[in-house]
């Protein structure tokens, strides 16, 4: 059993995370091997885009992705944003935030669970993910392979 006090996962605003912080995690080459939309290094202009067009969903949609918080130290962005009419799970990790996406996982699945506006959620995989077997120990499905943005993808949906 953990210790929650030792081991704490918390979600905040992405503007609580200063600039910097996330223009070196995006640049963090460990960080985007499995990232085939991410094709070019990010300056400052592009962390402040990003900022805004996340913060955007929450104003469109009400609810988006946070910065996520282990033992109030972030370690990467996440969680939920609107594709059509299904809400899709987005995870994007530091280096030093490796190992937590189950604990992750687990969070924002009692927030989906509690939110009636989701009745389940997707999300996007590239083929280059070695180890999937987690994903589907989780209770997700396959449910079929998608080009985006001239990326192949594996799609997962999971029943919250």
């Amino acid at each position: 059993m953990t210790d929650t006090k030792t081991d704490m996962i918390s979600f905040v605003r992405l503007t609580e995370i200063s600039e910097d912080t996330i223009l070196q995690q995006m640049n963090d080459p460990r960080v985007s091997q499995d990232m085939p939309l991410l094709k070019t290094l990010w300056d400052i202009s592009t962390v402040r885009l990003f900022v805004r067009a996340k913060e955007a969903m929450w104003k469109k949609d009400g609810l988006g992705h946070w910065a996520i918080l282990h033992n109030a130290q972030y370690i990467g962005w996440g969680g939920f944003q609107k594709e059509g009419h299904e809400w899709d799970f987005g995870l994007v990790l530091t280096h030093s935030g490796f190992g937590h996406g189950f604990k992750i996982w687990r969070k924002a699945m009692e927030f989906a669970r509690h939110d009636k506006r989701i009745p389940y959620i997707t999300f996007l995989l590239p083929p280059s993910r070695r180890n999937i077997g987690a994903v589907t120990r989780c209770g997700a499905v396959q449910t079929g392979e998608i080009t985006y943005d001239g990326s192949q993808f594996l799609k997962f949906r999971v029943e919250t």
